[in-house]
């Protein structure tokens, strides 16, 4: 059961079971969280859109839209890992956040490469449905080894983004190829977008193996969490693989 998403973890488990809601008469069903997935992706898109029309319209709202819901959808999140009964409305709150969110960065690539959110958008859905397909048809399987490798590059990114956050501060631009348009930084972002699409993967799994162990409902909020925010991580790497594409042209 383990992923290279932090919101869907073995220690949701053993906290979901501490709650007592394992005691649910009813459970969890793959088609439940599909449709749950489904509602979170169509509110993250939704927001998106209605946010990225109207801060293009009212620029002065643009860093405090930003802002504020990164941190709200950082707490709502939180929320949906550490307490779990609060997930089936933690969940569309973060959904409903991060399409504010998203709608503020594209705005920010929007102004600089015109008709780069429609490409990531494109490009986003497209990657996921052929992770979905290559799932379906057994192309690729989540097998340990796979596990074991998708969880350690993801957890190498965060580091790697961190560490070159922490020295921006200072000034330190060692590495400057996080951000930059080389060849090292594209391709560095090209191994971001293959690592995101790859948990997509996980967490297609997540949801049949949970669905298969007759977990309680609410999982499936937790799993169609899980999967906005690979997506949501997706489209973001996308964007910037894109403009620092762009910006070699």
């Amino acid at each position: 059961m383990r992923t290279g998403n932090p919101v869907l973890n073995e220690g949701a488990f053993d906290r979901w079971a501490q709650e007592g809601g394992l005691s649910s008469s009813s459970v969890m069903t793959v088609s439940g969280a599909v449709n749950k997935s489904m509602v979170l992706i169509g509110l993250t898109a939704s927001l998106g859109l209605l946010s990225f029309s109207y801060l293009q319209n009212n620029p002065q709202l643009l860093m405090p839209s930003l802002i504020g819901s990164a941190i709200g959808g950082l707490i709502a999140s939180l929320c949906v890992c550490f307490w779990l009964r609060s997930a089936p409305v933690a969940a569309p709150i973060y959904a409903l956040l991060e399409g504010v969110f998203l709608g503020g960065i594209t705005t920010i690539f929007e102004a600089r490469f015109p008709g780069i959110g429609v490409q990531a958008i494109a490009a986003t859905v497209g990657v996921a449905a052929a992770m979905l397909l290559a799932y379906k048809v057994g192309l690729i399987r989540a097998t340990a080894t796979f596990r074991a490798g998708v969880i350690a590059a993801t957890g190498g990114i965060g580091l790697v983004y961190l560490l070159a956050f922490v020295l921006s501060l200072f000034n330190i631009q060692a590495m400057s190829f996080v951000y930059d348009a080389s060849l090292l930084g594209i391709g560095f972002t090209a191994f971001c977008v293959i690592i995101a699409a790859l948990n997509l993967i996980l967490d297609f799994d997540f949801i049949a193996t949970a669905a298969s162990q007759n977990l309680p409902k609410n999982y499936e909020w937790l799993a169609a969490h899980g999967l906005n925010v690979t997506l949501v991580w997706l489209y973001l790497e996308m964007l910037r693989l894109i403009s620092k594409l762009q910006s070699r042209d």
